[in-house]
Parts: structure tokens; sequence; C-alpha cells
């Protein structure tokens, strides 16, 4: 296992080094393939028009008591990542507009993402995050944190378990009062988790500045809870809840 994790690493480390080089790359790009338990991954890019995965070449990491830490700076990021395996713990930190971030957590794989625990930190504007975990499995217990300062910043998320909270936070401009047209939303907030909660799901938003929409669908067995909280106008909210 030992030689395993060291063969993971120095294939990592020259990925970088030759992305970092300017003659041959006008970005820094992270493709990654990986299986085995225990995977502890920091990754680190400072610039724009970072890429860790895309839509066809994604980071797939496949295992259980997986760590998956990302801090990106600038603009035009994005991540693209597929994680395969029971548990898992990220952080990631974003400072930049235009970033765009994909995860699925045991797409058609090993393992139920049956214990997540994902925070989010986020300081820019146009950002898209868009995230599913369980899928068609079920996962036992899902915790998602995100704190979000900036304008127009798009989250949609679906969790499919037993046990399923998600809180967010986020400050918008005050001059964003209004969502006349989609791209002049402060915010965009599409959420859905479902599955036979045993301790029922939560959802807490708390909401200050512009305008924008948030649409919250949660079902299962037990209770489910959302505690909403928006300071600023123009707001379009959906709720629908079932037992």
């Amino acid at each position: 296992m030992v030689k395993h994790k060291k063969h993971i690493v120095t294939s990592f480390v020259m990925l970088l080094t030759l992305c970092f080089i300017p003659s041959f790359a006008q970005s820094n790009d992270i493709y990654i393939d990986q299986a085995g338990d225990g995977l502890d991954l920091d990754i680190t890019q400072d610039g724009a028009g970072n890429v860790i995965g895309t839509s066809t070449t994604d980071v797939t990491l496949s295992g259980d008591d997986m760590t998956f830490s990302i801090t990106q700076t600038g603009d035009n990021n994005i991540i693209a990542a597929v994680i395969k395996g029971s548990t898992y713990t990220g952080t990631w930190s974003f400072t930049g507009d235009n970033n765009e971030v994909d995860l699925l957590c045991s797409s058609t794989a090993t393992g139920d993402c049956d214990d997540v625990t994902l925070n989010i930190t986020t300081t820019g504007d146009d950002n898209d995050f868009t995230f599913k975990i369980g899928e068609s499995s079920t996962s036992d217990d899902t915790s998602v944190s995100f704190t979000v300062t900036g304008d127009n910043n798009i989250i949609d998320s679906t969790v499919n378990g037993q046990n399923a909270s998600l809180v967010v936070t986020l400050d918008n401009s005050a001059s964003l009062s209004t969502n006349s047209t989609a791209g002049d939303e402060g915010v965009a907030i599409t959420t859905s988790q479902t599955g036979d909660g045993v301790h029922g799901h939560g959802i807490t938003l708390d909401i200050t500045g512009g305008g924008g929409t948030i649409d919250i669908t949660q079902d299962g067995l037990n209770d489910n809870i959302i505690d909403l909280t928006i300071d600023g106008d123009n707001f379009d909210v959906d709720i629908t809840q079932d037992d």
C-alpha cells in the first residue's frame, strides 16, 4: 500500500511540473485516475484558466477514507470530479470569478458515499456549483456547507440519502436588487434532498442582498426541516416537502 501511494504522488508531481511550464501550457491542467484506500490529496492552483478535470476527462478517485482538498485562486477555473467510495471529506476554497465546479459522488461505482463532509468557501462572482451525492444509491450521512460572497452565483445540489444537511450562507451585492434577467440574479439555488431519512433532512439558507430564485425539494419518511433567512428584494422561492 505504501508503494502504491508513492506512485500516485510521483505521477501527480510530474504532471504539475509539466503544466507549470509556460512554453508547454497556457493554464494549469490536472487529470487524475486513482484507486486505493486512505487517499489524502491536496491541490493548490493560482492563476486564470486552471483545470482539475473536464466534462470529458474528469478526475476520478476510487477508495474509502478519502480526503480531497482544493484551493484555487483566479478566474475561469474548472473542476470536474467523480468520487467513488464510502467516506469522503473535502475542503474546497475558491477566490475568483466565472469558476465552475461539477462533483459526482458514487457515480455508478464502488461505495455509496455513505459518509460525506464537504465545505466550500467562495469569494467572487458568476460561479457555478453542481454536485450530486448518492445519486441512485443511498448515502447514510451527508453534510455540505457553502459560504459564498459575490453576485450571480449558482448552486445546484442533489443528495439521495438517509440523512442530508445543507447549509448555505451567501452575501450578494446590495446593488443587485432585481432579477429581471437570468444573468442578473444575485443568486440561484436549486436543491433536492431525497431518500427515506433516518433522521430527516435539513436545509439552512441565509441569503443577504440582491434578488434571485430559490427552489427546494425534500422528501423522506421522517421530518424535513428548512430554515430560510432572506434579507433582500425580488426573490422567487418555491418549496416542496413530502414525508
